[in-house]
C-alpha cells in the first residue's frame, strides 16, 4: 500500500499517479529522512499494480530541490559521508528503476542532489525560472546519487563537463537545448504538465511500458547490436500477459482498453 511515511516527502495518490513532493522547507534539501522515505515510496509504488507513474515536484514556488544540507558534512566526517552517499544512491537508483514513469515537475533550483533527483527520472518539466546545477566541486565534493553518470548520458559529456568541472548552471532554456529537460512551461505549469503526461501513461499497457523502459535504458550498458534479440524476446512475453489481449481486442473492437497490470 503506497503511503507518506514522512512529512518531508508528502504523498498524494491521484488515479494511476502518485505525486510526491519534496517538503522541507526552504529549500527543500534532501536528508537520510527523506531520502529513506523516496527508496520505501518507489518499492510501495512497484508492489502497487493500481501505480502507473510517479510525478516528483518540490514544495513552494522558489525550490525543486537545493540537494543535500552542507551542514552534515562541514565536520568531514567520513562515516556520515559514506552513509549519505548510500542513502542518496539508494534513493535515486531505485527511482531510475521504477517499472513505469517518472516525471520530475522541476518547479525552481534543481540543485546538486535536486537534479540528481530530476536525472534519475524518465522525464523532466522545468518552468521557465527553474536553474539546474551540480555544483559540488566547488565546495570540495562530488554528485553521488548517479549524477556524473546520468548527466553524461542526458546531455553527452562536453555539457556533463561543463556543469560538473566547470560548476557552470544553467537555466531552463539553456536546459531545453541541451536535452536536460524535455519541455520548458511558466511558471507554476510544471505540475500540471507533468500530471497529464502521467495520465498519457495511463492509456498504455503498464507491462508494455515497463518492458520498454527497461529495453532503452538497456541501451546505458550495452552495444546496440546484442540489444535486438531481448527486444524480440520481450515483445513474445508480452503475449503471456492479459493486457496483451486486452489491448488488440480493444483496438480491433474500437472501444478504449481496460489494463490489469498483468
Amino acid at each position: 500500500m503506497v503511503a507518506q511515511t514522512s512529512d518531508k516527502l508528502l504523498v498524494e495518490k491521484r488515479g494511476h499517479t502518485v505525486l510526491a513532493t519534496i517538503n522541507n522547507p526552504p529549500a527543500n534539501t534532501w536528508d537520510a529522512e527523506s531520502l529513506g522515505a523516496m527508496k520505501d515510496l518507489v518499492a510501495a509504488c512497484n508492489a502497487d499494480k493500481e501505480v502507473y507513474a510517479i510525478v516528483v515536484t518540490g514544495q513552494g514556488e522558489k525550490f525543486f530541490s537545493a540537494g543535500a544540507d552542507l551542514k552534515l558534512f562541514a565536520d568531514g566526517d567520513k562515516g556520515v559521508a559514506r552513509s549519505m552517499a548510500e542513502h542518496f544512491g539508494g534513493a535515486f537508483e531505485a527511482l531510475a528503476a521504477f517499472r513505469g514513469v517518472t516525471i520530475a515537475a522541476v518547479n525552481g533550483y534543481a540543485m546538486g542532489g535536486g537534479l540528481e533527483c530530476a536525472l534519475a527520472c524518465d522525464i523532466r518539466i522545468a518552468e521557465q525560472h527553474a536553474q539546474m546545477a551540480l555544483p559540488e566541486a566547488t565546495v570540495g565534493l562530488l554528485p553521488c546519487g548517479g549524477g556524473t553518470q546520468n548527466l553524461s548520458w542526458v546531455v553527452g559529456e562536453g555539457w556533463a563537463k561543463r556543469m560538473i568541472l566547470c560548476g557552470e548552471r544553467v537555466n531552463a532554456e539553456t536546459a531545453l537545448r541541451i536535452g536536460l529537460v524535455e519541455e520548458v512551461v511558466d511558471a507554476g505549469q510544471s505540475l500540471g504538465r507533468a500530471l497529464a503526461l502521467a495520465e498519457a501513461v495511463g492509456k498504455q499497457s503498464p507491462p508494455a511500458v515497463s518492458a520498454c523502459k527497461t529495453l532503452i535504458q538497456r541501451a546505458r550498458s550495452t552495444d546496440i547490436q546484442s540489444s535486438y534479440a531481448p527486444e524480440r524476446d520481450a515483445f513474445v512475453d508480452l503475449f503471456d500477459t492479459q493486457d496483451q489481449k486486452e489491448g488488440v481486442n480493444a483496438f480491433l473492437e474500437k472501444r478504449a482498453p481496460s489494463w490489469v497490470n498483468g
